[in-house]
C-alpha cells in the first residue's frame, strides 16, 4: 500500500518553449498544476481530467512571456489592487514612488496597481518534493537584494511561496519574513482567474459568503465605509458583472462558482479577511481574490479609515494559505 500511495504524487521539472516549468501531478485525482517560476511564479495551468480550470488566454508560454497579462494565479505584492496616490504610508511616514524606475504599473485612472512583482523573473525554486501525501514546489524571492524594488517599497523582506497539491486540492501558501528594523505593513493578495466549460458564463452562479459589501469611489478605491451584504446568494452572472470588495468573512470562508456540474471553490485562510470578486461582462472567467487587507489598506490606515491593516514585527514572519478545490470535472 505504501508504494501505491507514494505513486499518487509526482513532480516534473520540464522546459516548455525553453522556459522552466514545475508540474505537480496527482494521479489519483487526475489533477496537474503547472507553475512558471520565471514569470511571476504564476501557476498558469491547472487541469482536472484534462480540463483547464485556470484562465490562460495564450497560445503558448513563450507568447505569455513576451506579452504578459494577468491570468492563472498571479501574486500581487507588496500591495494588491489600487493605491489612491503615487505612494503609500507606513509607520507614520510617507514613501513616494520613483516613477522614473518604470516598475510601478498604473490603471486607467493613473493609480498604482498590483504592486511590483506580477511577472517578476526574480523567483528561484528552493525546494520540490513528492511524497506519499502531496507534491509541492517552493520558490523564494529575496526582495531586499534588489535596489529597484527597495526604492519603491523600502522594507527588506523575503517571500516564499509554496504550491502544494494534495487530494486534488491546491494549497497556495505564502510566507513573508521581515528583515527590516521597523514593522512591515502587509497588503498582499492574489488574483486567481477561474473558468468552467460545462455551461456558458451567463449560466454560472457565484457564492459570495461575506457579511459586508465595501463601498468604492468612482475610481474603485474603498471610501472606508461598508454596507450590509446586499447581493443574492447564489449570485447569477447573467446580466451582471462584478468588481466588488467584501469583508466580514467567516474563518475558512468558501467562495465558489458553479456551472451545471462543475464547481470551483476558493477557501480563504484567516489572514485573508478581504475578498475581491471580479467577473467582467463578456469574459469567460471569474476571479476570487484572497486579500490580506482592503484595497488601499496602507493609506486608509494612515487616514484613520481602516484599523485592520496587518503588519510584521522586525524579524518576524507572516504565513497564510488559500486553497483551490475543483469538483465535478
Amino acid at each position: 500500500m505504501a508504494n501505491a500511495s507514494a505513486a499518487q504524487y509526482s513532480v516534473q521539472r520540464v522546459k516548455v518553449d525553453g522556459i522552466e516549468v514545475v508540474r505537480l501531478i496527482d494521479n489519483v485525482h487526475h489533477t496537474e498544476v503547472s507553475v512558471v517560476p520565471s514569470i511571476g511564479n504564476i501557476a498558469y495551468d491547472m487541469k482536472v481530467n484534462g480540463k483547464p480550470i485556470l484562465y490562460f488566454p495564450y497560445k503558448s508560454l513563450a507568447e505569455f512571456r513576451d506579452h504578459p497579462g494577468l491570468c492563472g494565479i498571479p501574486f500581487l505584492g507588496p500591495w494588491a489592487n489600487r493605491l489612491d496616490e503615487m505612494g503609500f504610508y507606513a509607520n507614520g511616514k510617507k514613501f513616494s514612488f520613483n516613477k522614473d524606475l518604470g516598475n510601478v504599473k498604473t490603471d486607467g485612472n493613473g493609480l498604482p496597481i498590483h504592486g511590483l512583482l506580477s511577472f517578476s523573473s526574480l523567483w528561484k525554486v528552493v525546494g520540490v518534493e513528492e511524497s506519499s501525501t502531496s507534491a509541492h514546489v517552493t520558490s523564494r524571492l529575496e526582495f531586499w537584494k534588489h535596489p529597484e524594488l527597495m526604492a519603491q517599497f523600502p522594507f527588506a523582506h523575503t517571500i516564499e511561496m509554496t504550491y502544494r497539491l494534495r487530494d486534488g486540492d491546491l494549497e497556495v501558501e505564502t510566507v513573508l519574513t521581515n528583515l527590516s528594523a521597523e514593522p512591515m505593513p502587509v497588503s498582499i493578495g492574489f488574483h486567481p482567474y477561474f473558468q468552467l466549460d460545462d455551461a456558458p458564463r451567463d449560466q454560472w452562479k457565484a457564492h459570495l459568503p461575506a457579511r459586508e459589501h465595501v463601498l468604492l469611489s468612482k475610481v474603485l478605491v474603498p471610501t472606508g465605509e461598508t454596507k450590509k451584504m446586499d447581493l443574492p446568494d447564489p449570485f447569477p452572472l447573467a446580466g451582471h458583472q462584478l468588481d466588488d470588495v467584501f469583508t466580514g468573512l467567516a474563518p475558512n470562508a468558501e467562495f465558489s462558482v458553479q456551472g451545471l456540474k462543475q464547481k470551483i471553490t476558493v477557501v480563504y485562510g484567516a489572514k485573508y479577511p478581504v475578498a475581491v470578486a471580479y467577473a467582467p461582462p463578456g469574459k469567460n472567467f471569474i476571479c476570487f481574490e484572497p486579500m490580506a487587507g482592503l484595497t488601499n489598506a496602507m493609506n486608509l490606515n494612515h487616514a484613520g479609515k481602516y484599523d485592520a491593516l496587518q503588519s510584521i514585527a522586525s524579524g518576524g514572519e507572516w504565513r497564510e494559505s488559500f486553497h483551490v478545490r475543483p469538483s465535478g470535472f
